[in-house]
Formats: structure tokens, C-alpha cells, sequence
């Protein structure tokens, strides 16, 4: 059933002036740029100050005389893993390029994290590629999957394969069931860079059964094509993924499941290939206009009702999802990424918006889908980042987290610098921690993205990847909840 304009005109009074959330992000800053300084006041500059709460954030960060990851006074960070350094249990390097990343609570009091690698065609062009473990392979062309990392109590470590042979593992996102859906950035068909099998689809990996992980199966109800993350709908069962793609730009989906489908543990395999309805959106205005991609917002707090439309042919026999729709049918936006689920509904990203996107150029938004009122609500823009090499400054929001601390936890993968920073309810930016790790040259530096933010289960510990060469780190100190600044 269509939105009508008067059921958006009702849902956009509540919203428009941004939706009150619980320990979450809240509307943000609404100047361009607002979101590229970060907040460093005097009277939140000490250890000390931080301990007390006062400001907002843990003060200026402190170069890392290792050269890994600068952190605020009172933190420190410990290397997981390490790729080509730290081993599985089978004996071989742990893989490289680590992306999407969720912490899940263990038995016997240790945490299991899932870490999706971003490996992109033939096994032959990589040193560490995913291990090809015995009943754990989709395509053993393929140099991509996923590893599951044991942390124990007093700080042993432990990584076995969870899937291999899949490609371009990036975001992913969890269920909320205790599983991770792993997601492939690369639609290649078979005969294509060496593939033997079809690409482009998810696979559902359980950190806790190893034997739930033998014979990977595409859950290929979702879709194939360029995908990036992925989060369920506890209540209605629905599933939303974004697409990383140009030319034209990407989609956002939702998959609505069968009816009388409950889900769980396994039950995804149950289900045929063409089960349940993939869908796009198609946003419009408070005058009932359409929005034919999500860089038209220019102001944050700004409101479109959201239509879905069902995708033709979801596995994209002859024509790329994203292009069997024609002019006006769908809302599009450029490098849709990371999403979370929280406050009862979806997070989505867009990284950035140049001259491929018919709005306004960004250089990042963070999107808020709420199911119930159908509309979706944006949270962050960041304007355009002036000089990206300079420290402090913010570019292309990737994966995100929402913080138990409030706020968004954001990992940045734009230009030059990077970083991991957080987001009051009220806006105000923080930094948490900056890439140290100079993988250029002391003229022309060069710094990997940061990947796969997430919170332990028990909020003490966040854990980030640095993905070239591929390092995981946990991060501690003095977390503090934020004020609203």
C-alpha cells in the first residue's frame, strides 16, 4: 500500500524536527562542515577532566609512538590481529583486508568476533586469502570470507575460518539471533576473473556452531548485486541492505519475508531463492514530489515518505538490479555503506556525492529509515572536506555503530587522514582514535580506512579494524557517557 501525502504530511510534523532518540545520535549538526572539526575544549583536554565528565569527548589524541593508532590520554589499544603476522588455529596467516566486524558474547565468558575480509577475485592475487577449510567453501576461486575471532578472559586469542571462497566480504551486519550475514561487493558471474560461481549474494556464518557453517549457502532471497551491509527488523522481520555502486548510483532494499516466516537460528536455508519480495525504495517530498536520489538534502532534519517498489528480477540474470529501474521510478544515492539497527529502526550511510549525483556534493550522510511512519529522516552531513590531509578534519562515514555511551560511533574512509570519531545527540563531533599507521612515504603519506567499529557485548571494549594491511584492535580506557554538548 502507498504512503499517501497526507499520511507523510502527519508522520513529517512528528519528525521533522528530528526524531527524539535514546542513547543515540538525536539530529545532528546542520552547517556544512559542522561535522569536520573536532571538539577539543579546554575544559575536556586532561585525563582528569575526562574521569569527571566534563565536555564532550576524551580530549586531543596522543601520537602512538609505535606508530599504529593515536588515542586520547587514559586509553590504549591491543592488537587481535594482525595479518600476516598472528596465525589461525590451522597454522596459516590470518587473511588480510579486514572489513565488517560484530562482537558477539561467547561461552565461558569470552567474546566472538566476526570479521568479514575484503578480497576481491582470484585467490593467486593475494598473500594471506581466506584459508580454503574443508566444507567451509563456496567457490574455491575466490580469495574472500569471513574468520572468527575467540577473545578469552585474561587476553588469549583464537581465529578459525567461518566461510571461504566468497569475494569483496565488506559490511555485513548481525541478526538478532547471534548469527552475521556476510556480504559480497562483487556481483561476478561464473567464467568471470577466474570465478567458477555465481557472486554478488549474502551467507549467513554462526560464530557459535562451526558445524552450522559447512556447506555455505547463498541466501540468494536478498538479492544479487554489489552489496555492502545488511540489518534485520527484530519486530517485523524485515531486512534492509544498501548497494555500493556507480552509473547509476546504488539502491537501498528491503527484503519482506513470506508470510508466516519466523525467523531463527538456520531457518534462512530453509527458504527457496525467490522467497519473500525484494524491494526499492522511492522517496518523496512533503508535497508529494519525487526524490530521485538522497544528495537533494541539503539540511538536516529533512523528511521524504518512502514508497517500496518490488525489483523485477532480484538475481540479476541479464540486467544489473539497479538498472531495471527506469527514470523516476526509484530513489538512488552515491556509496550507500554502513547501517546499524537501533531505536527501532535503520541507520544508513552514504559516504559521499560529487558530480555522478544530481543533488548537492557531500562528503557524508547518516539516514534514519523508520518502519513505522515510513519516512526516512537525515541525521548527518557533512559538507565537503576542504583539505583531507589536514588532522581533524572528517570525510566518508563508512561503518557505524550506535555507542552505549549515546551517540554514533563513525569509521572514516575518505581522503588523507583517517579516523575514528564519535557524534553527540546534540551534534558535536569527538575524536576516539587516528590511523598512525603511514603506509606511504613521509612526503606522500598514505592511511588506510578504518572498518568493522562495534562494542563488545559488555560495552567496555571497541574494537576496530585498521583494513591494509588488515589489523584488529581493541580499544579501552575511560568511556564516559556524552553529554549532548
Amino acid at each position: 500500500m502507498s504512503l499517501t501525502r497526507r499520511d507523510f504530511a502527519r508522520t513529517s510534523a512528528v519528525t521533522g524536527a528530528g526524531v527524539a532518540l535514546a542513547g543515540s545520535v538525536g539530529a545532528l549538526a546542520s552547517a556544512p562542515n559542522a561535522l569536520a572539526s573536532t571538539d577539543t575544549e579546554s575544559a575536556q583536554d586532561t585525563p582528569e577532566a575526562a574521569r569527571r565528565g566534563v565536555g564532550v569527548g576524551y580530549g586531543p589524541l596522543v601520537p602512538d609512538p609505535k606508530g599504529i593508532l593515536a588515542l586520547p590520554a587514559g586509553f590504549s589499544y591491543r592488537v587481535i590481529t594482525y595479518s600476516g603476522k598472528t596465525k589461525l588455529e590451522s597454522g596459516e596467516f590470518t587473511p588480510s583486508n579486514h572489513d565488517g566486524t560484530a562482537a558477539f558474547e561467547g561461552p565461558r565468558g569470552t567474546t566472538l568476533l566476526v570479521n568479514n575480509h575484503e578480497l576481491k577475485g582470484p585467490r593467486a592475487n593475494w598473500k594471506h586469502p581466506v584459508p580454503l577449510t574443508e566444507g567451509l567453501v563456496y567457490d574455491p576461486a575466490a580469495a574472500g570470507g569471513c574468520t572468527v575471532v575467540e577473545v578469552r578472559p585474561g587476553g588469549r586469542v583464537a581465529e578459525w575460518v567461518g566461510i571461504a571462497g566468497t569475494s569483496t566480504n565488506c559490511a555485513g551486519g548481525s541478526t538478532p539471533w547471534g548469527t552475521w550475514l556476510t556480504c559480497e561487493e562483487n556481483s561476478d558471474r561464473a567464467g568471470v576473473n577466474g570465478m567458477t560461481k555465481d557472486h554478488g549474494y549474502v551467507f549467513e556464518v554462526d560464530p557459535c556452531d562451526r558445524r552450522a557453517n559447512r556447506d555455505p549457502k547463498p541466501l540468494k532471497f536478498f538479492g544479487r548485486y554489489d552489496h555492502e551491509a545488511v540489518v534485520i527488523d527484530p519486530r517485523r522481520g524485515h531486512a534492509y541492505l544498501t548497494e555500493d555502486a556507480a552509473s547509476p548510483n546504488g539502491l537501498f532494499f528491503r527484503w519482506v519475508p513470506p508470510k508466516g516466516f519466523e525467523h531463527g537460528r538456520g531457518r534462512f536455508r530453509t527458504l527457496a531463492d525467490d522467497a519473500g519480495v525484494l524491494q526499492a525504495p522511492k522517496c518523496f517530498d512533503s508535497g508529494g514530489k519525487f526524490v530521485d536520489d538522497l544528495s537533494r538534502a541539503t539540511k538536516i532534519g529533512t523528511v521524504y515518505g518512502v514508497d517500496w517498489i518490488d525489483v523485477p528480477d532480484r538475481d540479476a540474470k541479464t540486467v544489473d538490479v539497479r538498472k531495471q529501474f527506469a527514470a523516476g521510478e526509484v530513489t538512488r544515492a552515491r556509496k550507500l555503506e554502513g547501517m546499524w539497527w537501533a531505536d527501532g529502526g535503520a541507520y544508513i550511510v552514504s559516504s559521499y556525492a560529487r558530480a555522478e549525483s544530481p543533488g548537492a556534493a557531500h562528503d557524508g550522510q547518516v539516514w534514519f529509515y523508520d518502519p513505522k511512519r515510513r519516512t526516512v529522516t537525515l541525521k548527518v552531513l557533512l559538507g565537503v572536506n576542504p583539505d583531507p590531509s589536514a588532522d581533524g578534519a572528517l570525510d566518508g562515514p563508512d561503518n557505524i555503530t550506535v555507542s552505549p555511551y549515546g551517540g554514533l560511533v563513525i569509521a572514516e574512509d575518505g581522503e588523507g587522514v583517517q579516523h575514528l570519531f564519535g557524534a553527540t545527540d546534540s551534534g558535536r563531533t569527538y575524536p576516539i582514535a587516528r590511523n598512525d599507521l603511514n603506509q606511504g612515504t613521509e612526503d606522500d603519506p598514505e592511511y588506510s580506512e578504518f572498518t568493522g567499529v562495534t562494542f563488545s557485548p559488555d560495552g567496555r571494549t571497541l574494537y576496530a579494524n585498521i583494513q591494509t594491511p588488515g589489523i584488529m584492535l581493541a580499544i579501552t580506557g575511560p568511556w564516559k557517557r556524552q553529554r549532548r554538548g
